[in-house]
């Protein structure tokens, strides 16, 4: 080792961020196990490497005894103090050894220990940089594909989008760029395993973020959102600025912002729908493109059954059902649709008006209600019952104490008083 070795890893420090110590602990380790490994020796060796020469020292440590049993790994306690008369039994005697071609060994080891101090330090920062970006959105271009997954190249890495996480009708060629998402970033053998995702609803979200000022501000805000990537998405958005609409927003001007997100996703589809905290209105907006014209809801199974006109419930429904999906998941309702046509067949076929069918909604809800107080209700008597047992419990125990207590006391004044009388004898 040389002032050379020494320079190179001040510039290593300062270029990798890798602690010299770091590595010159790892060194001296690795010098140990060489040298065990080359010369077949079961001494205690010990390394030592100046931190400013870069000069390597090695030692053969030894246990000072009264008699030797290992000359390898003992030194008797009259050899020691011929060394230095301050030797006792039980101290640790260092001597310092000079093995052939050591240097070129010691070389070596360097090297191997060095680059893989590099490899695991840039794993590490590589690691710490996209684990903070975790839900992130990152662009990537495409590197090669292998058993259905797509490798992409993020500048200080590369990344896995999975089959599971591609949008079906997307070909992913050599050189393409891709907005995608970072799904998870995990610890692996060889280095830190980044997997992203196109057909993630997050990646919809963030990319409203960067085209929306007013969402990545606070401003707007995304409710849920539900999707089948590459074909259609549903999103619902709030306003907290009552100045602000939050679908013009979303659209932007000539529909330049929404149009920019369906062009990064290769035109799947983009309804945006106004949350509304009164849940049948929620579920009428859900349904767009739709004109919804009554909803009703049953809160106890959280379901709802939704009336359109007669010429918009296939566009209600969707293709193969799709809209109608979409909405359930975008609320968390079970939704059922009728037309105007079918409403009035079914209500003749139950035999009851309408307001009958309202009626019936409303007391779900209020039986749903009344459950739930009844079993505050019991879970209060319990608590009571519970208190009661344990006052009553606590007043026993006390009346048994009072009762030991008095007999003790009653004893006591028994000893005292025969005591007395056995004095006054």
């Amino acid at each position: 080792m040389n002032q050379e070795f020494i320079d190179a890893l001040n510039e290593i420090e300062k270029e990798k961020g890798i602690s010299k110590e770091i590595v010159f602990e790892a060194l001296e380790s690795a010098l140990v196990s060489s040298y065990r490994k080359n010369y077949g020796t079961s001494q205690n060796v010990i390394v030592n490497m100046n931190r400013e020469t870069g000069e390597i020292k090695l030692f053969a440590s030894k246990d000072v005894v009264e008699n030797v049993e290992d000359e390898q790994l003992q030194i008797s306690l009259e050899d020691a103090k011929r060394i230095d008369p301050k030797y006792e039994i039980g101290d640790v005697y260092n001597l310092e050894i000079h093995p052939k071609n050591f240097g070129r060994i010691a070389a070596q080891t360097a090297k191997q220990v060095v680059i893989q101090r590099i490899k695991d330090a840039e794993r590490d920062i590589v690691f710490e940089e996209f684990v903070e970006r975790e839900k992130e959105i990152i662009t990537g271009v495409v590197q090669r594909k292998a058993y259905n997954n797509v490798y992409v190249d993020l500048g200080t890495t590369e990344a896995i989008l999975p089959y599971s996480e591609q949008i079906i009708n997307e070909r992913y060629e050599h050189g393409d760029r891709y907005k995608m998402l970072i799904l998870s970033v995990e610890k692996s053998t060889k280095g830190p395993q980044i997997i992203l995702s196109r057909s993630h609803p997050d990646l919809i979200k963030r990319l409203f973020e960067l085209e929306v000022p007013e969402v990545s501000e606070g401003i707007v805000e995304i409710y849920s959102i539900s999707r089948e990537a590459g074909s259609r998405t549903k999103i619902a958005v709030f306003s907290r600025d009552p100045e602000v609409d939050p679908l013009g927003a979303c659209v932007g001007y000539k529909g330049q912002r929404v149009n920019a997100i369906v062009d990064e996703i290769h035109n799947e589809k983009i309804d945006i729908v106004i949350y509304e905290k009164e849940i049948d209105k929620f579920i009428a907006n859900s349904l767009s493109p739709s004109k919804v014209e009554k909803v009703f809801v049953n809160e106890a199974e959280k379901s709802a059954l939704a009336i359109v006109p007669d010429y918009q419930l296939s566009l209600a429904i969707g293709k193969e059902g799709q809209n109608v999906r979409l909405a359930a998941k975008l609320t968390g309702w079970k939704i059922d649709i009728k037309s105007n046509e079918q409403f009035e067949a079914y209500l003749e076929d139950r035999g009851i008006t309408e307001e009958e069918l309202a009626d019936e909604f409303a007391n779900a809800k209020k039986e749903m209600h009344e459950e739930m107080e009844s079993s505050d209700e019991i879970h209060s008597s319990e608590d009571f019952s519970k208190n009661t047992e344990r006052k009553e419990i606590q007043e026993d125990d006390n009346l048994e104490l009072d009762f030991f207590k008095k007999e003790n006391e009653d004893a006591d004044k028994f000893e005292e008083i025969k005591e007395n009388e056995e004095n006054d004898d």
